[in-house]
C-alpha cells in the first residue's frame, strides 16, 4: 500500500488507514511518497509502485491527495488500484459551492494561518515545561491538568492535546505520597475545575512498567493495583471525571476529554 501526497502524507496515511482498519485479515506493508510536487517527482513515485507490483507480482493500492491533475496522471497509470481521494470530492463539492476549488497543495498542515501556528505552538512549549508534575506554577494558564499514577499515558495525551487542539496542557504523577495525604497538592487543588483523571487496568499498567523498570516494586501487579484503587477513589472523592485508558487510543482520549471538559 501506497500513501501519495504534495506535501507530508499526513492527511492520506490518515484517510488510508482509517478504511484499511475495516479489512483486519489483511496485512499491509505501508509506504508514504510525501512532497510529488512536479512531474519528476511523480514520475520517480510511479516508479517505486511500478518496481513494487513487479517484485510482488500483484497491483498495489494507492492512496492519493495530489491537487496536481498532470502529477496524479503519473500516479494513475502506476497501479490498478489507485484511489484519488483528492479528486474524488472536489468537482462535486466545486458544484455544490458554485466555486472551482483552488487546487493548492498543503494547506492542511502549512502554515496558512500564522496565528493558529504559533497557538499550538506555544501549547506544546507549555505542555513541555509542565509535563510529570515538574512545574504546578501558572497552572492557572492551563486548559486541562491530567493526573494519575505514572505510565497510565498522561504525557502522550497532553502532547497530542497540545498538537492536535492547540491546548495548554499540564499533567501530575500521582504518587504514595498523595494517597497517604488524601488528597491532590495544593498546586492542583487551586484548579480543580481543569483537573481531569486518567486510570488504566492494573495487568495492563504493570505490563507497561515491566519495560521501562523491570525490577523492584514499581512494576508489581500488587503495586499497580494498589495505586489504581487509591487513584480511583481519589477522583471519586474529588468528584474528578477520568477515563480508563486500558483499551481507547491517544487519539480517542483526547477527544474525550475535549468534549466531557467542554474545551474549544
Amino acid at each position: 500500500m501506497f500513501f501519495v501526497s504534495d506535501r507530508t502524507g499526513i492527511t492520506v496515511e490518515m484517510l488510508g488507514q482509517t478504511l484499511m482498519t475495516q479489512f483486519p485479515n489483511t496485512e499491509f506493508i505501508t509506504q508514504t511518497l510525501p512532497f510529488v510536487t512536479n512531474q519528476a517527482a511523480a514520475q520517480a513515485a510511479a516508479e517505486v509502485i511500478l518496481a513494487a507490483k513487479r517484485e510482488d507480482g500483484v497491483s498495489p493500492v494507492v492512496f492519493s491527495t495530489l491537487t496536481d491533475p498532470t502529477t496524479q496522471y503519473f500516479i494513475g497509470t502506476a497501479s490498478e488500484h489507485v484511489f484519488d481521494l483528492f479528486g474524488t470530492f472536489i468537482e462535486p463539492l466545486e458544484e455544490a459551492l458554485g466555486e472551482e476549488s483552488s487546487h493548492t497543495a498543503g494547506r492542511m498542515h502549512g502554515i496558512v494561518d500564522v496565528g493558529s501556528y504559533e497557538r499550538r505552538m506555544q501549547a506544546l512549549n507549555y505542555t513541555l515545561a509542565h509535563d510529570d508534575g515538574i512545574n504546578l506554577r501558572d497552572l492557572s494558564q492551563a486548559d486541562i491538568v491530567l493526573a494519575g499514577v505514572s505510565r497510565c499515558g498522561k504525557t502522550p495525551t497532553c502532547l497530542y492535546l497540545a498538537l492536535h487542539y492547540s491546548l495548554k496542557a499540564a499533567n501530575y504523577p500521582l504518587t504514595d505520597d498523595d494517597f497517604e495525604k488524601g488528597g491532590l497538592p495544593a498546586g492542583l487543588a487551586n484548579c480543580m475545575g481543569k483537573v481531569y483523571g486518567l486510570t488504566i487496568v492494573p495487568e495492563q499498567l504493570s505490563r507497561i512498567r515491566h519495560e521501562r523498570r523491570p525490577h523492584g516494586k514499581y512494576s508489581t501487579l500488587a503495586q499497580c493495583r494498589a495505586e489504581v484503587a487509591q487513584a480511583e477513589a481519589l477522583f471519586k472523592a474529588q468528584n474528578i471525571q477520568y477515563l480508563d485508558t486500558t483499551t481507547v487510543s491517544i487519539e480517542e482520549i483526547a477527544a474525550t476529554i475535549v468534549r466531557d471538559k467542554g474545551l474549544r
